[in-house]
C-alpha cells in the first residue's frame, strides 16, 4: 500500500439568519470554509438552489479542483520530460444532471488547457499530448469520480527562448 494523506477542513454555516431552517426560503445557504493557516472561503449553494451567485458553489470548486490536480500533474511530467511551459490556462467545464426528485450527478466534466511552451527538439504536438495523456492517467481526482473526465486541448503554441 501506499503512502497516506490526509486532508482537514471546516465547513462553517453562518445563515441561520433570526429563522434557521424553518422554511426552504428561510434561511441563507452561506457557509465559510475554513483550512489551517488559510484565508476563509466563501461558500454557498449554486444560485439555482438559492445561492449568492457571489460566493463559490461546491459544484464550481469541484470543477475546478479536477482542472487544478490535472495542471498540476502536467507541469510535473512536462519538466520531467524536458519541456518547458511558459503558461497555461484551462477553461473548464461540467456538467450536472438533476433528477425531478432533487438527486443529482456530474455527467462529466471537460478540460480545455491551453498551453505555451518553449521551442525545442523534444517540443511536438505528440509530445505534450502525451504528457496530458500521462497527467490524466495520474490525476488523484480523476481517477476518484465516477464519470468521465474529458480532455481537449488547444492547439500547442510554442514561446520562442
Amino acid at each position: 500500500m501506499g503512502a497516506l494523506h490526509s486532508y482537514a477542513a471546516t465547513v462553517r454555516w453562518t445563515g441561520a439568519g433570526q429563522t434557521g431552517t424553518t422554511t426552504y426560503t428561510a434561511y441563507s445557504r452561506d457557509h465559510d470554509v475554513e483550512l489551517a493557516g488559510r484565508p476563509t472561503l466563501p461558500g454557498t449553494a449554486d444560485p439555482a438552489f438559492r445561492g449568492d451567485p457571489a460566493r463559490y458553489s461546491p459544484e464550481e470548486l469541484f470543477v475546478a479542483s479536477l482542472s487544478q490536480c490535472h495542471m498540476l500533474w502536467f507541469l510535473h511530467l512536462a519538466s520531467a520530460a524536458g519541456i518547458v511551459v511558459r503558461e497555461y490556462t484551462d477553461e473548464v467545464t461540467g456538467t450536472m444532471r438533476v433528477e425531478s426528485a432533487g438527486a443529482g450527478q456530474f455527467t462529466d466534466v471537460t478540460l480545455h488547457p491551453h498551453v505555451v511552451v518553449d521551442d525545442g527538439p523534444q517540443v511536438s504536438d505528440q509530445a505534450v499530448a502525451e504528457v496530458h495523456r500521462r497527467a490524466h492517467d495520474h490525476c488523484f481526482l480523476a481517477r476518484s469520480v465516477n464519470f468521465p473526465v474529458l480532455l481537449e486541448p488547444a492547439p500547442l503554441r510554442t514561446h520562442a527562448a
